[in-house]
This record gives structure tokens, sequence and C-alpha cells, in this order.
């Protein structure tokens, strides 16, 4: 590559002091906090399970650059904001990043990266998966007693032709529909799916890969689901209510269910005007649908205020008050939405301009995996710190993006971090932490 200098471009004299550019630094990367992504990965074990779990399909005597090596520097390109294959032309120069690839040499190209990807198939989406549930399994250090699985779907627009592109009615674009399992800031699966399909479509059956899972490494588990008004299937409620998995699922409003909360909804009402004060009351309510098997347990919200009524129903089997359920459980679903957009804000999950489908998918596994090891550095090495909560770009910024001079030589690598980092106590605490021994 050849190396350009740049000795004569002068810039506004600062205080009576010239000021002079070149590129004649060095090796300098602005990815100095990469290996926090190194530890991660291996304090994790994810990306190496997935390794495991697939198969190179190369000729040996061909290969260059490991599947282990191509897997960590796709990865950690996505954690470090690098979301397209042509960045790997030049990102595979940095030293940082070579260094936690356990590289010391250039890393793949474009065109490698780039064949990677379209490799993917079925069996790279089922071994992804795997692994990342295999490393959620093993983040717990004892059994948990109770574990709540959130699922959501939302819109990835597109802007091609891509396979499996629909016109959604809803979201009023083309896009997929990929299904999001979340268990707290964990995330379990990303699924892609086209548009054209119920919102719930395979949810059923993710649900009982992963509980079979669960109880096989901890049989006294107790699961809930938590889910919103698009995953109110009686098959998966039945499911539910064989297989001992909790549920609680929000119920879209009908005019049946209307019926049965208008005695609670007009005493709000007649309150409102009495106060003129929105209220807020709680109803328990039975109610079964034309295709459920029996009448199930209905948590009614029924508030009143300057707009009308704005009733809002959940269906559950649990047991307990109906306003602790609804106010304390079900809705903190809505935390999950913000681990969707740092997916896809922060990490490009809805990066899918391929055209093939398998692709597509894999580059949403790669903002998966890209965000497990992100959220094993918050939920690691920034508990308790003002960081603790901290969404994927924020701590891209503070701990990963950090200017570095990098001195290579035979016997070692030294990595000069920038001395103005402003964040330097917080990276040092978050790498003794990460660690291991």
């Amino acid at each position: 590559m050849t190396n350009c200098t740049l000795s004569d471009l002068r810039l506004p004299a600062c205080k009576k002091r010239g000021v002079e550019v070149d590129f004649a630094g060095g090796d300098i990367s602005s990815n100095g906090g990469v290996g926090l992504l190194d530890l991660a990965e291996r304090r994790s074990g994810l990306l190496s399970g997935l390794t495991r779990r697939l198969s190179d399909g190369r000729q040996s005597g061909k290969v260059r650059h490991a599947l282990s090596a191509l897997l960590r520097q796709r990865v950690f390109a996505v954690a470090l904001g690098y979301e397209d294959v042509n960045d790997h032309d030049a990102l595979r120069e940095d030293l940082a990043l070579q260094t936690a690839c356990g590289q010391d040499r250039r890393l793949a190209s474009s065109s490698t990266v780039g064949r990677l990807d379209r490799s993917a198939d079925r069996n790279w989406a089922w071994a992804a998966h795997a692994a990342i549930v295999e490393s959620f399994i093993s983040s717990f250090d004892a059994p948990p007693a109770e574990l709540i699985l959130d699922f959501d779907a939302t819109d990835d627009a597109v802007h091609g032709r891509q396979e499996g592109r629909f016109f959604h009615g809803y979201y009023d674009h083309y896009c997929f529909l990929p299904l999001y399992v979340f268990c707290g800031d964990q995330l379990l699966v990303s699924y892609l799916r086209p548009s054209n399909i119920d919102g719930a479509k395979h949810a059923w059956a993710i649900l009982a890969l992963l509980v079979k899972r669960l109880r096989r490494e901890w049989p006294d588990l107790r699961i809930i689901l938590r889910a919103d008004s698009g995953f109110c299937r009686h098959k998966m409620l039945t499911w539910c209510d064989r297989n001992d998995v909790g549920y609680i699922v929000g119920l879209a409003k009908n005019r049946r269910i209307n019926d049965q909360a208008s005695i609670g909804m007009a005493r709000a009402a007649a309150a409102h005007d009495h106060t003129g004060e929105k209220q807020r009351l709680f109803a328990e309510l039975h109610y079964a649908a034309g295709s459920w098997s029996k009448r199930r347990r209905v948590i009614a919200r029924l508030e009143h205020g300057s707009k009308g009524a704005n009733p809002r129903y959940v269906v559950t089997n649990l047991e307990g008050d109906g306003q602790s359920l609804y106010d304390g459980l079900y809705c903190k679903r809505g935390d999950m939405e913000n681990r969707i957009k740092e997916q896809q804000l922060d990490l490009f999950a809805d990066r899918t301009s391929c055209h093939k489908w398998w692709p597509n998918q894999f580059r949403l596994i790669l903002a998966s995996l890209a965000y497990s090891l992100i959220e094993s550095i918050r939920r690691l090495a920034l508990k308790g710190t003002q960081m603790a909560r901290a969404q994927a770009g924020t701590i891209r910024l503070k701990l990963l993006k950090i200017g570095a001079v990098i001195m290579r030589n035979t016997r070692r690598v030294k990595i000069h971090l920038s001395t103005a980092c402003p964040d330097k106590e917080l990276f040092l605490l978050a790498a003794r932490r990460l660690k291991p021994g």
C-alpha cells in the first residue's frame, strides 16, 4: 500500500505558531479500545463457540484467513461502527484490529469478507443462534429461578428488490419482519422473516425450542412469555398452559371484550367528568375468543382522559394482583424496544441490502453477535458505574473509539492510548473486570 505524505499542508497559525499537517505519524488507530471486545469474546466464548459449530468448506491449502479470524474481523468491525464490507479494504491495515483478531499481518480484504457473507445458509443461522443461547446459559454462575422471555417483531425497511421483500400495510413500506427474543438485556434470537406473514409466525416453535433447551439445563426453571397483542395466538397460549410456561400477553381490543369492561369504563368516565383528571382503573375479566378452547384471565386497564376512553387488555395465566402484574411486569416489556433500537441504529441490523436471502440473515446475525459482545461489556465490566445502562453507541464512542499509537515488533505489541482520553479510569476498570483470572 502506498504511503502518502503531505508535508506542505498548512493550517492557520495558532498563537503565532505555524500549523503543519502530514500523514507521517506511523501506525495510529482510532480503534484503540478494541481489546475490550477481544476480552469480552474470550470471557463469553461466543465466536469461538460459533466457529466450532461451523464447517469450513474452503480448500485448506488455499486458505490464508482462518474462519475464526474472519468472524472476529467481521463482528468486531460492526461493533466498532463499520457497517459495510468495503470498509475492510482500509480496516485490514489497522494494527489494533489485527491484534484483537489474533493476527500479526493484514486482515482479510473486502472481497474475502464478502465471500463470507455470501456463504451463509440455514446451517449458519442455526449455529449462530445455538452459540448465542449457549453463551447466555454460561453467563449464569448459579441456576436462575425465573426467566422472562420477551418476543417482539419490527420492520426492517428495504429499498431494492431483495428476495423476500414485500409491502407491509401497517408499516407502509417494503420491508422484512425480523423476530427478536430477549431475556432482560441479553439477546437470544434474531430471526429474519418476510413481511407477508402473521407477525407471530414461527414464534411458537422458537419458544418451544428455547424452553426445551433452558429446562434441560435448569429443570426447575420458571419461564414466562411476555409479548404484545401480535403474539396472542390460541395455540401458543395452549402450549404454554400444557408445558407449565407462564404468559402475560397483550389482547387486542374488540367489541366483546369492551362490552365486558363497560361498567368499569363508565365508572372511569364518570370520575373523569367529576374531577377533570385522568382516571386509571383496573378490572379482571374472563374471556375466550371463538378459537380458544377455554376462558382465560384478562387484566383490563381502564383509562379515561381528556381524549376519551383508552382501555388496554392483557391475558395471563399468572397469579397475583392485576394492577401489579400490568404495571410491574407487562409494561416493562417496552424496554425491549430500546434493545431493538440498539440493534438497528447502533449496530446496523437493518443493513440488509444483499439481494439473496441468507446473506441478509447473516448480516442480522452479525449485528446480534456484536450486540452480545457489547452487552457483555456492559453487564460484566460496567456494572455499578455511570455507564451501567449506556447504549451500544455510547459504549463504542467512549470505550472503543479511542485514539492509539501502536508499536509492534518481534517481541511485543504496545498500544499507547490517547493521554487525553476522558474515560481512562473506566476503561481500565472494564479491562480488569473482563480479564480472566
